[in-house]
């Protein structure tokens, strides 16, 4: 994406994850969740936020928003392989159900569209979401996706 180099993001361009409606920059946009800065307010603003972090390698918050049992090394070398061969070109989002700021979960489905290469392909996927412990004052988690058909 045109603004994010090898010395990190320029704050005022636009977010990768599209900014939302009004198409807002990364600094008004996900960068205040990468730096733990604010929490999201919804599923959906955590999902931008992960493809976000995805398409500017921000690996530490990719790890803060899923929970997991697999040991933490090991998933950060497979983010970061994973950062090195893919390249985010855009985000659509295509449903959401739930996930607002009251509720407990949420899905989020999107296409994603990226290239590794010379190759150019498109993730669907439905996401889901839950607060932190069930809580209503938990943290917004990706959980786990969901299949499509088709």
């Amino acid at each position: 994406m045109a603004g994010f180099g090898a010395k990190g993001p320029d704050p005022q361009q636009p977010c990768p994850c599209g900014g939302g409606s009004e198409g807002a920059s990364y600094a008004s946009c996900c960068r205040p969740l990468h730096r733990q800065e604010r929490a999201a307010a919804t599923a959906e603003q955590l999902m931008r936020s992960r493809y976000s972090a995805f398409a500017l390698a921000e690996i530490d918050h990719l790890l803060r928003t899923q929970p997991s049992e697999e040991p933490e090394q090991a998933r950060r070398r497979s983010l970061e392989a994973s950062s090195r061969k893919l390249r985010w070109r855009g985000l659509e989002i295509v449903a959401m159900e739930a996930g607002g700021p009251d509720d407990l979960e949420g899905t989020v489905t999107f296409l994603a569209h990226y290239s590794a290469g010379a190759e150019r392909g498109i993730l669907r996927e439905c996401s889901r979401f839950g607060r932190e412990g069930g809580r209503p004052d938990g943290a917004w988690l990706y959980l786990e996706a969901i299949e499509l058909s088709g």
